[in-house]
């Protein structure tokens, strides 16, 4: 049975080290939970991805068992907004951050397919399980880039990409900024982390 890998069939799943792109992005579907706070220290956070992760390896498990059809869990994605979007690169005060924390899913998976696996993962340890949904992204045009290092050291990255590549571009920002985590943080050194940094604007 093959399997299929998104992050190598999806062009956008790859960005430059450096170098900011505009980029149009496909509509697609994921698995997302909402929560508010700094990820590091909030119980709410560490519940979201105990119980995501479960919900998208059994959902895998279905594809490949019941329909036939195998493929490669993708990494975790989030989006990150607040009401003062300068919380991400001056101060980057994460208490007063809004999340949604997500990971995206072939199209052939419909929300049913979820509610089955969903009833599969309720023998585990999930404690937001419920909270999990289906959900289909729209962002069209995107300016992205990737950040080696740090999440801590995004901040000027997205000050010079916010502040500088997007309004250069005759551009502005709209939508939520997004990130794509490549790298797992347990098992990756924090200036070997490697993170798409993404953000959805229109003419200005």
């Amino acid at each position: 049975m093959e399997k299929v890998d998104l992050k190598k069939e999806l062009a956008v799943y790859t960005a430059r080290r450096g170098e900011f792109e505009v980029v149009e992005i496909p509509d697609l579907q994921y698995l997302m939970i909402d929560g508010h706070g700094d990820p590091n220290t909030s119980q709410q956070y560490a519940d979201a991805l105990a119980s995501l992760y479960p919900l998208a390896y059994k959902l895998k498990f279905f594809s490949k068992r019941e329909l036939g059809r195998d493929y490669t869990v993708m990494p975790l994605e989030a989006l990150w907004w607040a009401e003062d979007m300068a919380a991400f690169t001056s101060g980057r005060d994460k208490s007063r951050w809004d999340w949604t924390a997500m990971i995206l899913v072939p199209d052939w998976l419909t929300a049913e397919h979820v509610e089955i696996a969903r009833k599969a993962a309720a023998a585990g340890d999930a404690p937001a399980l419920d909270l999990v949904r289906l959900e289909t992204l729209v962002e069209g045009v995107c300016v992205q880039t990737l950040h080696v290092g740090s999440y801590d050291d995004e901040g000027p990255v997205l000050q010079e990409m916010h502040e500088g590549f997007i309004p250069s571009q005759g551009l502005q920002m709209v939508g939520k900024h997004h990130e794509i985590y490549l790298s797992d943080a347990r098992r990756t050194a924090p200036e070997k982390l490697k993170t798409i940094l993404r953000q959805p604007v229109a003419p200005a």
